[in-house]
């Protein structure tokens, strides 16, 4: 099978960001945003859903960290998108409803190429650490529209918004491994009645 990856740059007045993605990885990563909590996600990202990521973000975190946070969702999935390919047998699917502590998260995918966002989600703090967390919103919009993905994901339970964040992240890896892993059965296909996603 031909390597599932990709590299993005992106560079505007507000961010500078250099991301690899490989689809097919173990987990590691190198990650550096400026933000700790933001790296600390996206480390639990790649380690739970079995990616390897490297990642690279300058962003105008004197302002805020708005257009760090959005931008590295964008490249995510433009990452996502590019890495996937013409998504010949893959499952097209996946979703995780992952506990941690006393949260519940729920994360549902279609790599239809269609995006779609919904978000139910009850954060009570403005922060966690130096992360803004209406940017929770922000991010996962930004990688479903950039990857061109129908994306879900709903609070069952929980709390503290650590772990509600956390449980977010984690979900998605897993619901995003189980939707790009291929499936024998579909090999030479794509999974859509009308031949392309």
């Amino acid at each position: 099978m031909e390597e599932r990856i990709a590299y993005i740059e992106r560079k505007t007045n507000e961010t500078d960001i250099k991301l690899e993605l490989h689809i097919d990885g173990s987990g590691k990563s190198k990650i550096d945003t400026g933000i700790g909590f933001f790296d600390h996600m996206l480390t639990s990202f790649a380690r739970h859903g079995f990616f390897d990521l490297r990642l690279l973000v300058k962003g105008d975190l004197y302002v805020d960290s708005h257009h760090t946070i959005e931008d590295t969702g964008i490249v995510l999935g433009q990452a996502i998108k590019k890495a996937i390919g013409d998504k010949k047998g893959i499952n097209r699917y996946g979703q995780s409803l992952l506990p941690m502590d006393e949260t519940l998260v729920l994360c549902a995918i279609d790599l239809s190429g269609r995006p779609y966002f919904a978000y139910d989600m009850n954060l009570t703090v403005d922060k966690v650490g130096y992360f803004d967390t209406e940017m929770v919103k922000e991010f996962f919009y930004a990688v479903s529209y950039s990857a061109g993905m129908n994306l879900h994901l709903k609070q069952m339970d929980g709390c503290n918004n650590h772990h509600i964040i956390e449980a977010a992240f984690k979900a998605f890896a897993k619901a995003l491994d189980e939707a790009t892993r291929i499936d024998d059965r579909t090999k030479d296909v794509v999974l859509s009645t009308k031949g392309s996603l």
